[in-house]
């Protein structure tokens, strides 16, 4: 399964998905494009955007989205904020699917 970094969120978090095909957004070469361009270049390659715009869910139609979307919801985009959110999102990552926006918060 191939994921997609958005460009919010820290390069070093895409180790923690060693499992998986990660593509940062200036690897995939999308720098610049804004959430609709973005998730519509995406979902041709890409199954996932990890990203930590919360305001992302509003801004889409999620009747017909075509790519997953996993929101991670921490104090900051800090490594040190958004690490501790990982194993459920890993968790979350063999669960969701395509068209699903699923937020993943501090506990």
């Amino acid at each position: 399964m191939k994921l997609l970094l958005d460009e919010c969120v820290p390069r070093r978090l895409k180790r923690e998905f060693s499992e998986y095909v990660v593509s940062t957004i200036d690897e995939a070469g999308f720098k610049g494009l804004r959430n609709g361009n973005l998730i519509l270049a995406a979902c041709g390659s890409f199954k996932i955007l990890i990203t930590v715009d919360k305001n992302i869910r509003h801004q889409q139609n999620t009747d017909d989205l075509p790519i997953a979307i996993v929101i991670l919801s921490a104090k900051s985009n800090r490594y040190e904020s958004l690490s501790p959110l990982i194993p459920e999102t890993l968790r979350i990552l063999g669960e969701i699917k395509i068209g699903e926006i699923i937020i993943i918060s501090e506990k």
